[in-house]
C-alpha cells in the first residue's frame, strides 16, 4: 500500500487540449497541460508538486547539461472502451529508472513518489489521453542533476519529473534498417543498459549516415568487434530463424526492455521455443540468405512491434518475407494491443489502472 503524498496541484488557467487534433496526432509535437516534479536536496525529497506544463528554469552550470548527468523511461497509457485510463506495466518503468539511477550516481525513486505522482497527474490529465486507434498517451518520468557546480562529481540536488504527451504510431511503415559495424553504441563495461541521456546523443550522428542512404534505422552490433547484432536505435531486435524466436541476450551493453520482456514472455506462454543468446551477424546473413529468416522485427515502447521489411550489410540489402504473412509478431501485436486497450483478459498483471 503506498501512502498518499501532499502533493500541491496547481491547475492551469487555460487548457491546450483545444488544439489537439484527435485525428491527426504527431509522436512528440504537443504535450498535455501539467507536469510532475519533485526536488531531492539535503538527502530528501521536497516540494512535490502538479504545475503547468512550461520551460523550467536551471543552473547554466547544471551536471545535466554538462556531463549527461540524467536518466528517462517510456511508458504509455491507454484508454479503453469504458473511459477508464490504463498503463502498461509501470512498474518495470520503476525498476529500471532505478537501476539507471545507481549508475548514474543519482537518488532512488521510491514507488509512493512514483506512483503517487503519476496517478495524480493522469488523473488530472486524462482528457489528453486519446481513444482513437493506434493512439495512446507517452509518459516521460525523468531525474536530472539539479546542481549549481559545474565540477566533476556526484550531485547532490536532483529534479524527478513526469510529462506526458498524445502520440501516435512511431513508424508508420516497416523499416529497412542497416547493420552498424564501425560506429559503436555501447561497450562492455559502460552504461549502455542505462536510459541515460548521454547514450543516446552520440547514436544520431551514425543513425543520420545511415538515413542518407536510405535506411530508417540502425542495428548496433559489440563495441569489441563489431560480429554480434545487441539492438536497434530505439527498440530490442527479435528473430523468427528456423521457427524459433530468437534475441541477442542481456548484457550491460544492452538495454532491458519492458516490450522485449512482454514478447518473450508470451512467446512461452504459447509454448514457442525462444532463445537468448549471443547472434552473429553471419548468422543472421546467411538464414536471410537461404530463406531461413522469417521474420524480424523490434522491440520497444515507442513502436511496440515495429515490423523489419530489410537488413542492410556491407553494400547488399536482404528482403525479408511479406508483413502480412508474419504469423508470431502480428500475433504478438494484436495481442499486446488487446491486452493494453483492456480487451482481453490481463493474465501476467501487467495493467495498472488510474
Amino acid at each position: 500500500m503506498i501512502d498518499t503524498l501532499n502533493i500541491q496541484v496547481n491547475k492551469t488557467s487555460h487548457s491546450n487540449i483545444g488544439k489537439l487534433d484527435f485525428n491527426n496526432i504527431q509522436f512528440g509535437k504537443q504535450y498535455s497541460d501539467h507536469l510532475f516534479v519533485a526536488k531531492y536536496e539535503g538527502g530528501t525529497w521536497k516540494d512535490v508538486l502538479i504545475e503547468p506544463y512550461e520551460d523550467l528554469r536551471i543552473s547554466p552550470a547544471s551536471p545535466a547539461l554538462h556531463y549527461g548527468i540524467s536518466i528517462f523511461e517510456g511508458l504509455k497509457a491507454y484508454k479503453n472502451d469504458k473511459g477508464e485510463i490504463l498503463v502498461f506495466r509501470p512498474d518495470k518503468n520503476l525498476e529500471r529508472l532505478n537501476i539507471s539511477a545507481e549508475r548514474m550516481c543519482m537518488p532512488l525513486i521510491s514507488e509512493q513518489l512514483y506512483f503517487e505522482g503519476l496517478n495524480t497527474l493522469l488523473d488530472l490529465d486524462r482528457d489528453w489521453v486519446p481513444s482513437t486507434p493506434g493512439t495512446s498517451l507517452y509518459i516521460r518520468p525523468f531525474l536530472i542533476s539539479d546542481d549549481d557546480f559545474i565540477g566533476i562529481k556526484p550531485s547532490e540536488d536532483f529534479r524527478f519529473l513526469i510529462i506526458t504527451c498524445p502520440v501516435g504510431a512511431y513508424y508508420s511503415k516497416p523499416v529497412k534498417v542497416k547493420i552498424e559495424t564501425h560506429y559503436t553504441r555501447a561497450a562492455e563495461g559502460g552504461s549502455g543498459y542505462c536510459k541515460t541521456g548521454c547514450n543516446y546523443g552520440p547514436a544520431i550522428y551514425p543513425a543520420k549516415l545511415a538515413q542518407k542512404d536510405g535506411y530508417d534505422q540502425l542495428l548496433w552490433t559489440d563495441g569489441k568487434e563489431h560480429k554480434y547484432v545487441e539492438e536497434s536505435g530505439t527498440m530490442n531486435v527479435m528473430f523468427i530463424m528456423d521457427g524459433k524466436l530468437v534475441t541477442p541476450s542481456l548484457g550491460d551493453s544492452i538495454l532491458n526492455g519492458i516490450t522485449r520482456d512482454s514478447v518473450l514472455t508470451l512467446a512461452r506462454d504459447w509454448g514457442m521455443e525462444v532463445e537468448e543468446r549471443r547472434v552473429a551477424v553471419d548468422e543472421i546473413i546467411a538464414a536471410a540468405r537461404e530463406g531461413r529468416l522469417q521474420e524480424v522485427f523490434g522491440a520497444g515502447t515507442a513502436a511496440t512491434i515495429a515490423q523489419i521489411e530489410s537488413i542492410g550489410h556491407e553494400g547488399t540489402d536482404y528482403s525479408l518475407p511479406p508483413v502480412e504473412g508474419r504469423e508470431f509478431s502480428n500475433k504478438v501485436l494484436k495481442t499486446l494491443d488487446d491486452i493494453k486497450y483492456g480487451r482481453i483478459e490481463d493474465k501476467f498483471d501487467w495493467i495498472h489502472k488510474i
